[in-house]
Formats: structure tokens, C-alpha cells, sequence
């Protein structure tokens, strides 16, 4: 796949999936905006961006507890690009605990703050630079916690809340920028292995019928889905639990 002269937007890019989509846009020939809570944490990601594959890379700090900082953001980014052809909503934070106890108020309203508030702010905000986009594409990671009746995951009930927020928003997303021809993907991952792109083990991590999901497996559906003509608009993945 070639993302060669198109602009990538990357939430929670400090770790995990979200640094790993970022390489791999990179590598893709993408130019790359991520963010991270710390400017610091985004920094380093940019820089090993630009280190793999000489992409183009920058860094900005991003709450997405807060509105001022993704209003930042967006306004930081307006100042390099003038569209976003990919915003990939993947930052949120997780919480555990089976019960209500088990996180205080301020860590329930940060989960669902970050989660849901956060993942609508960023489309919102982003909104102008992806409609300048000849095709745009909105990705949410999502959860499998929002499917009907899943129980599996030890997460707090906030998490449950954040995701399923996010769900419907999604949703009601991709119906109403369908005429515009923007793409609202998400995806319901369960728990899900992470892998470092940077690693000679990546690419021969073992994905077989009885392995649990990869990070690899996750991006490779994005990349998938973001790769296809105009008239394909595929709104979820949803995947077997093992």
C-alpha cells in the first residue's frame, strides 16, 4: 500500500498500536502528526518516525481529557498542513476494576472524558482539514467492551461507559459525512497483543489460528480498509473472541 503525499493524524501515538500505526504510515510514505499526553512521549515517536524511514514527522502534547488541549492540537497542526486525508482516533485511557470502587472520581471522569468527550472533540476540531481532503477517512479503535453483552474484559464500568459512547457516536458519524464521502471506520478489537515495528520480531510474530490478536493484524485492517476505492465504505471490524 502507498500513503505517499497523504497526511496522517495519530492519537495516543506514545505507545503501543498508536506508535506503531505511526512508523507504519511513515514507512508508507505518509507525512505524520501524533500526539501523546507528553509532549516529550510524541516527541520521541517523531523522531523514530523520521529515523525508520526519513518520513516527515511532528509531535504535539494532547489531552484528551481536556478541550483546550485538543483545540491546541488541531490549531498546531492547521499550521503545517492544510488538510488531513486520516485521522485515527486510537488514545483513550483504560481503567480497570470490576467494581465502582475501584477508581476514584476524578480517574471515572477522565476514562469517559478522554474516551468519548475526547474522540467527538477531535473529529469536530479536525473537521475543517479532513473536509479539505479529496478523501478523508475517520478511524476509531473502539473496543469489543462496546459490543452488546460483553462481559469478558476486567474493565471498570467507566471504560464500558467511554466505549460504548464512542460506539454511538460513531455511528451516527458515518451516516451523517457519508454524503460528504468522508469514512467513519471502527474497529472492536479485544484485547489484543502489542508488538514493536522497530523489532526484527514484528514481522515474524506468529498469527495463527491459536494466537491471540495481534497489533499487526489490527493495522493491517485499517490499512485495508483506508485502501479501498471511494465507493467501499466499510463502518466495523468486529473480531472472534478466542
Amino acid at each position: 500500500m502507498d500513503l505517499a503525499g497523504r497526511t496522517i493524524v495519530v492519537t495516543g501515538a506514545g505507545r503501543g498500536l498508536g506508535r506503531a500505526a505511526a512508523l507504519k504510515a511513515g514507512r508508507l510514505g505518509a507525512r505524520v502528526f501524533v500526539s501523546a499526553r507528553s509532549l516529550a512521549t510524541a516527541q520521541r515517536v517523531a523522531d523514530e518516525v523520521a529515523a525508520d524511514c526519513g518520513a516527515k514527522a511532528e509531535a504535539f502534547a494532547c489531552d484528551l481529557a481536556s478541550p483546550s488541549s485538543i483545540r491546541a492540537f488541531a490549531e498546531g497542526v492547521t499550521t503545517h498542513t492544510s488538510r488531513v486525508d486520516v485521522l485515527i482516533n486510537n488514545g483513550a485511557r483504560y481503567l480497570a476494576g470490576l467494581d465502582l470502587w475501584d477508581a476514584d472520581d476524578d480517574a471515572i471522569t477522565d476514562t469517559i472524558a478522554s474516551g468519548a468527550t475526547g474522540t467527538l472533540l477531535m473529529v469536530k476540531h479536525f473537521l475543517p482539514l479532513l473536509r479539505a481532503s479529496t478523501g478523508a477517512d475517520v478511524v476509531n479503535l473502539v473496543s469489543s467492551v462496546a459490543e452488546a453483552r460483553n462481559h469478558r474484559s476486567p474493565a471498570h464500568p467507566a471504560f464500558y461507559a467511554a466505549k460504548a459512547a464512542q460506539a454511538g457516536f460513531a455511528d451516527i458519524l458515518s451516516h451523517r459525512l457519508r454524503p460528504e464521502g468522508i469514512r467513519v471506520i471502527s474497529l472492536y478489537p479485544p484485547d489484543f497483543t502489542d508488538g514493536d515495528p522497530l523489532h526484527p520480531t514484528w514481522d515474524d510474530a506468529s498469527r495463527s489460528v491459536g494466537d491471540p490478536l495481534t497489533a499487526q493484524s489490527v493495522l493491517d485492517c485499517i490499512l485495508f480498509a483506508i485502501g479501498q476505492p471511494r465507493d467501499c465504505f466499510i463502518r466495523s471490524f468486529h473480531f472472534e473472541q478466542m
